[in-house]
């Protein structure tokens, strides 16, 4: 075959690419995950001020402090809002334990103070602290220039408030319909598979076309596949932490193992199918690649294809024995190309890509198969059945 020049067509704008961002953002921020969080953010918040005047001693007069460490508990799950919580409160205890250190060189001057500043930044430089290393230094001055004049009251008021605060955070965001994040997981799961699904579909309906395809949207999704399977990695380590020290776990099971396994499963299925993606479009468009696909090997190819991508397709539908049929078809028919492929002489001087692609098609047909929680199996005839 031969392979025709590129097509190119016209970025589209600067203005547009702004736009269409910008919209992104504003809907993006208000999903109900990142509100839900602000109203709680705002409870906690108000809960925190509202007990703070009645705390012991001189923990009183620094009220505001309270809702402080209210906000910097406030996380998207349980388990992220008492880690943030306790490594702030151990931050700002190495930066008092700093600042009281540096007291005895007598009242705060500006080599004190950028002694301070040095050596915060330094301590929060150690392991183990996570967020809570950019409360040293703040901690530090703060009792070196604002509780200055009484550094013992201040500091026990300003921990003291923080802990109280840090505290409602984390029981606000325990009791308040605390988050858990499957279903946008399991969405994402499915999203990827279908869209692999579509690029084996319209790569095989492209092997069918007159070359150069009149469908070349297939070419230039490479990239945005691989973000699409970056995006579920990150919804599914996200879910499975929105499940740590979750009470509402307990009444929404989910097997999580499950969707790791799918995810390892979709992130090898992404990468050969990038591959193919690249094959095909070297053997159409690049000018320096010698390899071509003969015309007698375009349509079963294509054909081939497509039944991996329907088989894609069925994982999500519950019918174990449409899901069997399929891996046979596609594996028949991945089989059969590749027996003829070895057994009739090549027709061309050009080296075939063929081969290259039916590798892949091979590998993604061994992890094409659903996946099934680990308490259950599947039987010869391709149901499942209790372990």
């Amino acid at each position: 075959m031969v392979n025709p020049e590129k097509t190119t067509e016209n970025p589209p704008s600067w203005l547009r690419i702004r736009a269409h961002g910008a919209a992104s953002g504003v809907a993006a921020a208000l999903v109900w995950p990142r509100l839900q969080l602000a109203l709680k953010a705002a409870l906690a918040a108000g809960i925190a001020f509202a007990i703070a005047p009645f705390m012991p001693g001189s923990a009183a007069d620094y009220p505001y402090y309270a809702p402080l460490g209210a906000l910097v508990a406030m996380y998207e799950n349980v388990a992220g809002s008492m880690r943030q919580g306790l490594q702030a409160l151990v931050g700002l205890s190495i930066g008092v334990g700093l600042a009281f250190m540096l007291f005895s060189l007598g009242h705060p001057t500006p080599l004190t103070v950028a002694v301070v500043m040095g050596l915060g930044v330094v301590l929060a430089g150690l392991p183990r602290i996570g967020s809570g290393r950019d409360w040293i230094p703040t901690a530090a001055l703060l009792v070196l220039l604002v509780g200055g004049h009484n550094p013992d009251a201040f500091s026990f008021g300003y921990l003291f408030q923080m802990a109280v605060g840090v505290t409602v955070g984390i029981v606000v965001n325990l009791l308040v319909f605390p988050p858990l994040h499957f279903r946008a997981a399991a969405l994402s799961i499915v999203e990827l598979r279908q869209a692999l699904a579509q690029q084996l579909w319209d790569m095989g309906k492209a092997l069918k076309e007159s070359w150069p395809p009149e469908h070349v949207d297939w070419s230039r999704r490479s990239e945005a596949l691989a973000a699409h399977a970056r995006s579920v990695r990150y919804a599914v380590e996200k879910a499975d932490a929105s499940r740590q020290a979750n009470p509402r776990r307990r009444l929404h099971p989910r097997d999580i193992n499950l969707d790791y396994r799918n995810l390892r499963d979709l992130e090898k299925l992404t990468f050969h199918v990038q591959d193919v993606t690249q094959v095909l479009s070297d053997v159409i468009w690049a000018e320096d690649t010698p390899f071509v696909i003969p015309d007698e090997y375009a349509a079963p190819l294509g054909d081939a294809m497509a039944a991996v991508g329907d088989l894609l397709r069925a994982t999500e539908e519950d019918n174990p024995d449409r899901q069997a049929e399929l891996t046979r078809t596609a594996d028949e028919e991945i089989n059969e190309l590749t027996a003829r492929l070895g057994s009739e002489p090549h027709p061309s001087d050009a080296p075939s890509a063929v081969e290259s692609i039916l590798m892949s098609l091979h590998r993604m047909l061994r992890v094409a198969r659903p996946r099934r929680p680990e308490g259950q199996q599947a039987d010869p005839s391709g149901s499942p059945s209790e372990t």
